[in-house]
């Protein structure tokens, strides 16, 4: 059985326990509050020298970490990552935007506003991730407009790892009102048989 160590409230964790259960596979979770700093004790730092989570603890012991790097283990062989080299490529281009163009600004934007308060200090910080937020929405949203998830016809890790974020993005001060291509796609994910919720 697999062991996750993460936060619930978490994105990133949120992918692997999403994925999980696409996949109905068993696992045992462990939480980590990133809050209280436990990622940088002692015993998680043997688990992640990173002092990141998600941590995915397979059945030898072994670690291994990154969530999107975690998504592409767990779907190796199955309907949610596909075996055609220029569709898997494809892939891995919406896992890269969504750590670098991405989730640096949906998920800090929400982070300072929800976690944080929205401390004066960081106001300037947020509207600043907001705005290219709303860059990283267009760009979903042109593809999205065009196909039904975001490598053509079929819901692969690539919506996983986007959908993370996504569907917390008003948590953090996002107007999706003018996405209906995205909106239209989030209730797709969602209605999926084996989803399962953020805090379900």
């Amino acid at each position: 059985m697999y062991k996750v160590y993460g936060d619930y409230r978490s994105g990133n964790c949120y992918k692997v326990k999403l994925m999980l259960h696409l996949l109905e596979l068993p696992y045992e979770w462990v939480p980590v509050n990133i809050l209280r700093g436990e990622t940088r004790e002692e015993w998680f730092l043997k688990l992640n020298p990173n002092g990141k989570i998600p941590v995915l603890q397979l059945d030898d012991g072994s670690c291994l970490w990154e969530s999107n790097a975690i998504l592409n283990l767990l779907a190796e062989g199955s309907e949610f990552l596909p075996s055609d080299p220029r569709l898997r490529t494809q892939v891995l281009q919406w896992q890269f935007f969504e750590q670098y163009s991405h989730e640096p600004f949906l998920a800090v934007a929400r982070y300072i506003k929800v976690h944080l308060g929205m401390p004066e200090e960081r106001r300037e910080e947020y509207e600043a991730k907001r705005y290219d937020g709303y860059h990283a929405l267009n760009v979903m949203e042109q593809q999205l407009v065009r196909t039904p998830y975001l490598v053509g016809e079929h819901y692969s890790i690539a919506d996983v790892a986007l959908y993370a974020y996504t569907h917390v993005a008003e948590e953090g001060g996002f107007d999706l009102e003018g996405y209906p291509a995205i909106r239209a796609w989030l209730q797709r994910v969602s209605s999926h048989p084996r989803h399962v919720g953020m805090f379900d």
